[in-house]
């Protein structure tokens, strides 16, 4: 492995290690944060069926009208009202 990391660093590759604990570098916590955060209004918790049905709405549409630019400078936007 030492070997390997002096060829990347010929290669200007790095390597880091994350932490044991680093939701905010893991794609999938990403995107939960922003539908239980953003995407989703305090009606839709109401009943199973409401909730159900905004989550659908939020998955059918991801990445046309619901998405995240992962990006430290941008931030996603809602763009579409499933209500």
């Amino acid at each position: 492995m030492q070997a390997q990391i002096a060829l990347w660093k010929a290669q200007d590759i790095e390597l880091f290690f994350l932490p044991k604990y680093s939701p905010h570098l893991n794609l999938i916590e990403t995107c939960w944060r922003k539908i239980k955060y953003e995407w989703l209004e305090p009606s839709d918790y109401e009943t199973e069926e409401t909730l159900t049905l905004a989550l659908n709405c939020i998955f059918d549409n991801y990445g046309t009208d619901f998405n995240i630019k992962f990006s430290e400078f941008t931030n996603s936007k809602l763009l579409f009202n499933c209500g």
